[in-house]
């Protein structure tokens, strides 16, 4: 007996779930980081059917997929895309997001949710996660009708990747997931007010700019991650070969001009070079862009760059004049306004010979340095070694939070946009093992090296896992002392010394209290070799200067995940330094 074939219309029907796993392919994404659960099924079961166009990954933290749905981001400035369940699992993606949303990250995070009908009945697994998060995305859908879904997810990416980029989330209760409809791809969006396609510089703001420019003597452009958001790191190394002006970067901003270029001026602010700080407290001229002027740089912001006629120029009308006023605000996307800026402008009148001879003296009186003669190895000895055998290979450098994150600002040299991925923002421990995860999956040709500490990694070690069933060979270089090395560093300047829960060895150990006089090979705690060799990575660990560069050629050339634990003193501060809140002539340098 022939079976009745179905209604030509019922063809058109599918479940909200395939609605929206299309409309992530119409998107353009290939790789999801998702974390199932009861309220996100149906979106896992639609992943299968699309596991030929968008690979998914299951990382064994829902934080961990979002870190690494941001290494993917922030190396490609293509949007992130993780997904979690409802309740505990949607909540686990929450400081992910909050970081994105700090460091202006594209990243669009999807969540199940109970079905509507028992929506704030506190059934299982419920949590009301747009209302957590609405203060901590850019834009965020809570969708109740299947029909909406479409719209929303353009909307969504079309949010996150335009204007200043951000966070958008997307909550999906269960009974939308499983609805039938007819999906419009085609369905226009629906927002009234956001129209991130008119930040352009005005002609004569940019001629204001110029004019600027032809005057200073002692000019310094302060460049921010918005230079490196906008692509227009190419557009700032023609404006310094045009002007002969020097570069300070923020902690966000490394790699939008080379590091080893003799114009550099590194990193700027709390822990940033003395001669950036010097040159930008000196400068008659500063041109931020692409900044926010964050605490950390500034210190005191009234005395900030006090002296000198500030310009700034940035796509969030928000960030102008927040913290600092400023002399010439652009609002503007900062590579439209660096075009404009490069075919008009002219190198001062004045010659800047002398102010080059003087930051020049400053990096020679000043130079970031380490005490050479130590006997083991230092942590900023193993970042500049790292960074002097791969400065010719295609290398991405993620760091976690803490004195090596600031080591690796420091000593490693970025030449290049998005090799460097840093919780600038959020300063977030556990960041950089699931972002090194996201930056090897996009970039499977690059060396991706995760620069860590110990207590950072072990915030999110469990990607250990993920890295080796998903075949992702990233490195680790794990800088070792046993401590929470920045908050020791606060307790060794601010607070007499004191231990308050700073060692991260047994309680009983004479280093809880700061009594000790160094922790010994056979007392370090855990055993991070042991750990990774568990989950399958290659591990070993040094402790001599001698075995350092052998060690790190090994790790670099494992054919799978490798990390390396480098045993080093946990006295080291990182310097310079100004104290928070404070001016450069407060300045730290031993």
């Amino acid at each position: 007996m022939a079976t009745a074939s179905r209604p030509k219309a019922a063809e058109a029907f599918v479940v909200g779930a395939d609605v929206v796993v299309e409309s992530l392919v119409r998107q353009g994404v290939d790789v999801i980081f998702a974390y199932p659960g009861g309220a996100s099924m149906p979106l896992h079961q639609s992943l299968t059917k699309y596991k030929d166009k968008i690979r998914t990954i299951l990382p064994r933290h829902e934080q961990g997929g979002g870190f690494a749905a941001q290494g993917y981001a922030r190396t490609t400035g293509r949007p992130g895309v993780c997904m979690a369940t409802s309740g505990p699992g949607a909540l686990n993606l929450v400081t992910a997001i909050a970081d994105a949303k700090m460091d202006s990250v594209p990243l669009v995070a999807l969540t199940g949710q109970v079905g509507t009908s028992v929506i704030g009945t506190d059934a299982f697994q419920e949590t009301p996660i747009v209302e957590v998060c609405r203060g901590i995305t850019k834009h965020h859908y809570l969708v109740t009708d299947a029909n909406d879904i479409a719209r929303v997810m353009r909307e969504a990416f079309h949010i996150a990747t335009t204007g200043r980029p951000g966070p958008v989330l997307v909550d999906l209760p269960k009974n939308i997931q499983l609805t039938q409809i007819v999906p419009d791809y085609d369905a226009a969006m629906n927002l009234p007010g956001y129209h991130p396609e008119v930040r352009k510089a005005h002609p004569e703001q940019i001629a204001q700019v110029a004019a600027a420019i032809k005057r200073a003597k002692r000019p310094v452009i302060y460049a921010g991650g918005g230079v490196i958001a906008a692509d227009a790191a190419a557009e700032l190394r023609e404006l310094v070969r045009r002007t002969g002006i020097p570069v300070t970067m923020t902690l966000m901003g490394l790699g939008a001009y080379p590091g080893d270029d003799p114009l550099s001026l590194d990193m700027l602010g709390m822990h940033g070079s003395v001669y950036a700080n010097y040159a930008v407290d000196q400068a008659d001229l500063l041109l931020a862009i692409g900044v926010r002027f964050d605490d950390r740089v500034t210190g005191k912001v009234a005395e900030f760059a006090q002296h000198g006629f500030i310009v700034h120029i940035d796509v969030d009308p928000s960030e102008i004049n927040k913290n600092k006023v400023v002399h010439i605000p652009i609002v503007a996307d900062v590579k439209d306004a660096l075009t404009q800026l490069n075919k008009i402008v002219e190198k001062p009148t004045a010659s800047l010979a002398d102010w080059h001879a003087q930051i020049d003296a400053w990096k020679k009186e000043d130079p970031f340095s380490f005490d050479t003669s130590y006997p083991g190895i230092l942590a900023q000895e193993a970042i500049a070694e790292l960074s002097r055998i791969t400065a010719d290979r295609d290398t991405i450098v993620t760091v976690g939070v803490g004195q090596h994150q600031m080591w690796a600002a420091q000593f490693y040299k970025f030449r290049r946009p998005r090799t460097w991925l840093s919780s600038s923002g959020l300063g977030t421990m556990g960041f950089g093992l699931p972002a090194a995860m996201g930056a090897k999956v996009a970039h499977p040709e690059a060396l991706v090296v995760d620069i860590d500490g110990d207590g950072s990694i072990l915030m999110n070690i469990q990607e250990f896992a993920t890295c080796k069933t998903e075949d992702i060979p990233v490195k680790v270089l794990l800088l070792n002392n046993q401590h929470l090395g920045m908050v020791v560093q606060w307790e060794d300047r601010f607070f007499k010394g004191n231990r308050a829960h700073t060692y991260l060895g047994p309680v009983d150990h004479p280093e809880a209290s700061g009594q000790g006089d160094g922790i010994s090979p056979e007392n370090r705690y855990p055993d991070f070799v042991a750990i990774a060799k568990g989950f399958g990575w290659q591990a070993e660990t040094v402790a001599a200067k001698k075995d350092l560069e052998g060690a790190l050629r090994r790790m670099i050339d494992a054919p799978g995940p490798a990390i390396l634990d480098v045993q080093v003193p946990y006295q080291e501060h990182v310097l310079p330094m100004i104290p928070s809140g404070m001016t450069v002539r407060e300045l730290i340098k031993k």
